[in-house]
C-alpha cells in the first residue's frame, strides 16, 4: 500500500472541518432530543463496523489517527470558546456536539479508509 502524502491528509483534514461547521451550525439551530437518542444509536452501530474496517486495512492507520486528532481537537477548542463566550448553552446543544463529534470521527475514518483502499488498488 503506497504511503498517502501529508497534503493530501491535510486536505482531507480540511474538507471534513468545514464539513462539520456546516452540520454542526444546521444541528444545532434545530436541536431534538428524539434525534439525539437515533443518533446515538446509529453512532454506536457504525462505529463497531467501523473498528472492523480499521482493523482490516490498518496500513491506513497513520492517516486516520492524523486526521482523526486535527478534527476532536479543533471540536474541543470550538465546544470551549462556545461554552465560555455562551454562558447559559443548553445542556442538548452541548450533547449534541459531543454525539456530533463521534459522528464526525467515524465519517472521517470511513472515508479516509475507503480513499485509501482506493488509492492503493488504482
Amino acid at each position: 500500500m503506497p504511503h498517502v502524502s501529508t497534503v493530501f491528509t491535510a486536505q482531507c483534514g480540511t474538507v471534513v472541518l468545514i464539513i462539520v461547521i456546516v452540520v454542526e451550525v444546521i444541528v444545532v439551530e434545530v436541536v431534538v432530543v428524539e434525534v439525539v437518542v437515533v443518533v446515538i444509536v446509529v453512532v454506536v452501530v457504525v462505529v463497531v463496523v467501523v473498528v472492523v474496517v480499521v482493523v482490516v486495512v490498518a496500513a491506513a492507520a497513520e492517516v486516520i489517527v492524523v486526521v482523526v486528532v486535527v478534527v476532536v481537537v479543533v471540536e474541543i477548542i470550538v465546544i470551549v470558546v462556545e461554552v465560555v463566550v455562551v454562558p447559559d448553552i443548553v445542556v442538548e446543544v452541548f450533547v449534541v456536539k459531543v454525539v456530533l463529534i463521534i459522528i464526525v470521527v467515524v465519517v472521517v475514518v470511513v472515508v479516509v479508509v475507503v480513499v485509501v483502499v482506493v488509492v492503493a488498488i488504482v
